[in-house]
């Protein structure tokens, strides 16, 4: 029993290998009128299977292996439509361009595509919702808020999650509590199999002990952080304490995590930025015909352990360095910048930024220093996001839509912390490659970042 089925993306996987494998047989079969013989299905299977592999990252990079709850049902034909015609290019790339993948004759490329396309579509919007279905088990949750409200909400009117919640007691009105007719005859009488509990918060231990004795009854307890963060990945402020970061925001030295970050960011920021030169005179010659001014902006932020950073970036504008006071008449976005922003092209110098160590490609999103004095004061814990290194990319810059850009905003500050807490206490090499393949789609769609 489980309220977040982390094997999910991996079911997933496997079914869309399982049905790009079905789909090249049934195209082969298609087009010859004929069972497929072993030696023509392999044969065709050698240059397929690098295609299938690339066709995976970019379902990936699509969002399709994200929790549904990112999905209305009604929006999944589109996105892998989408997503199909990124891989129908890849194809057509791999079999014009690349001898090797002549082995194939074209028409079943075509027919292999089409056919791919629909069992996909089948299988995501129908056989994974059977397949997938399990018997939901009824819990009781226990604790106060608005996150005990979001939590019930959530689990309740989305059919992903394995686990109903019958009832809510909010502690806040504990007093009033009759826990025999609350609790204990629901258990029994509606066979409740799991109790969530905020266990942190004090007004619970008077009746701790009446809990423990369901445990006889085969109840499970399970933490209410621990549902709250698998199912909205973010850390709310509201439901942690001094004892939290102490005992999860750990930094001690993790030489192999380390090591290799630091050597992905300068080999990726080396050839990314090598790469990038070839655009450079294109961009500057927009800036200089825009309005003649300066090219680069050099801009202020707040690096690892509070510390000043520079920036650079390409002037997007009418002042170059505005350092975070945001909205003067004086200052507004040029034409050459606009384009620059929404192709994101002006953070193309930040590369050398990471190439130099300032920030790193993954990180949270570094702040102005006006901003930072301003927070401090009134998002508690915000210094908490310095302890690492800031990043070009971040688990809330692909996450929180809504975070201030331009102007302050205390209470999507705090929701943005919550999500850098995340990233902070859960940081991996797995979980930054996450965060790139997730920029990547960001970028291609216009959106966050």
């Amino acid at each position: 029993m489980s309220i977040e089925k982390k094997k999910e993306p991996i079911f997933l996987v496997v079914g869309d290998l399982v049905i790009f494998l079905a789909s090249l047989w049934l195209a082969l079969f298609v087009r010859y009128q004929e069972i497929p013989s072993g030696r023509a299905f392999l044969q065709h299977m050698a240059p397929f299977a690098i295609l299938i592999v690339a066709w995976i990252v970019v379902f990936f990079i699509a969002g399709l292996y994200e929790k549904h709850t990112v999905f209305l049902k009604s929006r999944l034909p589109a996105i892998i439509l989408n997503a199909q015609i990124a891989n129908s290019a890849i194809a057509l790339a791999f079999f014009y361009l690349i001898p090797y993948f002549t082995i194939a004759p074209k028409l079943n490329l075509f027919i292999y595509l089409a056919v791919s396309f629909v069992l996909i579509l089948l299988w995501r919007l129908y056989g994974f919702a059977v397949t997938g279905t399990r018997k939901k088990y009824r819990a009781i949750l226990i604790g106060s808020g608005d996150e005990m409200r979001e939590l019930k909400d959530e689990v309740n009117t989305n059919a992903r999650y394995d686990v109903s919640f019958i009832s809510s007691i909010d502690l806040a009105g504990l007093g009033s509590l009759d826990f025999q007719k609350e609790i204990v005859h629901r258990v029994y009488s509606e066979d409740v199999s799991m109790i969530a509990v905020d266990l942190r918060d004090e007004r619970v231990e008077p009746i701790l002990p009446h809990l423990y004795n369901l445990i006889f009854s085969n109840v499970r307890f399970i933490d209410m952080h621990r549902i709250y963060e698998d199912i909205f990945d973010r850390i709310p402020l509201s439901l942690v304490k001094y004892s939290w970061f102490m005992e999860n925001i750990s930094l001690g030295p993790n030489f192999t995590y380390d090591i290799l970050k630091r050597a992905m960011d300068i080999i990726l920021s080396f050839s990314l930025g090598l790469l990038s030169l070839i655009v450079y005179p294109f961009i500057i010659v927009a800036i200089k015909l825009d309005d003649g001014g300066s090219i680069f902006s050099v801009q202020e932020r707040v690096g690892r352990n509070n510390s000043p950073i520079k920036l650079y970036k390409f002037r997007t504008m009418t002042n170059a360095n505005d350092g975070g006071n945001w909205g003067k008449q004086d200052n507004q976005i040029t034409r050459a910048g606009n384009f620059l922003r929404m192709s994101r092209l002006d953070e193309l110098p930040q590369l050398w930024n990471v190439l130099q160590g300032d920030i790193s490609l993954i990180g949270p999103r570094p702040e102005f220093p006006g901003p930072v004095k301003q927070y401090e004061n009134h998002v508690s814990y915000y210094n908490i996001r310095h302890l690492i290194k800031p990043g070009l990319s971040g688990w809330a810059q692909i996450h929180h839509d809504s975070a201030p850009h331009h102007g302050l905003d205390v209470r999507e500050t705090k929701t943005k912390l919550s999500y850098d807490l995340y990233y902070i206490k859960n940081r991996s090499l797995l979980l930054d490659l996450k965060i790139a393949l997730q920029t990547i789609k960001a970028i291609l769609s216009r959106t966050g970042v």
